[in-house]
């Protein structure tokens, strides 16, 4: 008996359910039914029948957690064993180039072609022109639709 507290001190501390864990679990909520089928039989009161369904829901759900735990589990190591198959038997080191497709048959969304444009026309500095508050934005887009209309 005492090593099954010891073993269940030290299963609080590690991960995961552990078997004593999952016994002292199970052990509890049935001497949760049991104390409360005595305290319905004693009062005849229908809260011990709910206290009962809930903790009877509880305690479903613990176990069916649990399962799903050990599922994950085993499914878990299945594929770390296959992994470690496959690299035995893979001796080489390969780099993989991965693909991606932009679209139906290959096509992307943009053009592949970068067009160069020629530039036309000599830079000016702002300073030359005048002053910064006497260019207005308005100017600025005249000449931007004007150097448009020339191409």
């Amino acid at each position: 008996m005492s090593a099954f507290v010891t073993d269940l001190f030290q299963s609080i501390f590690t991960p995961g359910p552990t078997s004593s864990l999952i016994v002292a679990t199970n052990a509890s909520f049935a001497a949760l039914q049991l104390v409360l089928f005595l305290l319905l039989l004693a009062t005849y009161s229908i809260h011990f029948v709910v206290l009962s369904f809930l903790s009877a829901s509880l305690w479903w759900a613990i176990n069916w957690f649990v399962n799903e735990l050990n599922i994950a589990k085993a499914e878990e190591e299945k594929k770390k064993k296959r992994l470690e198959e496959t690299a035995a038997g893979d001796d080489t080191e390969t780099e993989a180039e991965t693909v991606i497709e932009t679209g139906k048959g290959g096509a992307g969304f943009g053009s592949k072609e970068v067009e160069v444009v020629a530039q036309t026309g000599q830079l000016k500095d702002r300073a030359d022109s005048g002053s910064k508050s006497e260019i207005s934005t308005e100017d600025e887009w005249e000449r931007v639709s004007e150097n448009e209309k020339d191409k």
